[in-house]
């Protein structure tokens, strides 16, 4: 017998929700999976190179998951925890369609990592 691990996301009618614990300074900006807190509470574990100071890694996160979704940054909006590790975001788009773009991003083959240059998309891309 299998069991789910629980997603960090909650769908609703125009979007997601979605948990993420930040690590700022990350040494890259990726996605890297799901992980369970102290509390049990299941989140997205994200890193960015940004620092965490006039809300640099915020946006940098934003980017990060506006991206790993195919959505617009504008798409993607902070709406809790702000200078805390542990952050609510809300992506506006169709659930079923956020949802699995974002299960892709988490699983071992599907880790988003944006590129540092040009050079490096072009290369990612192919």
């Amino acid at each position: 017998m299998t069991t789910e691990t629980p997603q960090p996301w909650i769908a609703e009618d125009d979007g997601i929700v979605v948990q993420v614990r930040l690590t700022p300074r990350g040494g890259k900006d990726a996605i890297e999976g799901v992980e369970a807190l102290a509390n049990g509470k299941p989140v997205l574990k994200a890193r960015v190179r940004a620092v965490p100071e006039a809300g640099k890694a915020n946006a940098a996160l934003a980017r990060l998951l506006a991206d790993a979704c195919g959505v617009a940054c504008g798409d993607v909006a902070l709406t809790a925890g702000g200078t805390a590790r542990v952050k609510t975001l809300r992506i506006a788009g169709e659930p079923q369609a956020l949802a699995s773009r974002l299960e892709q991003a988490c699983g071992p083959a599907g880790r988003k990592s944006r590129p540092k240059t040009k050079a490096q998309a072009a290369q990612q891309q192919g």
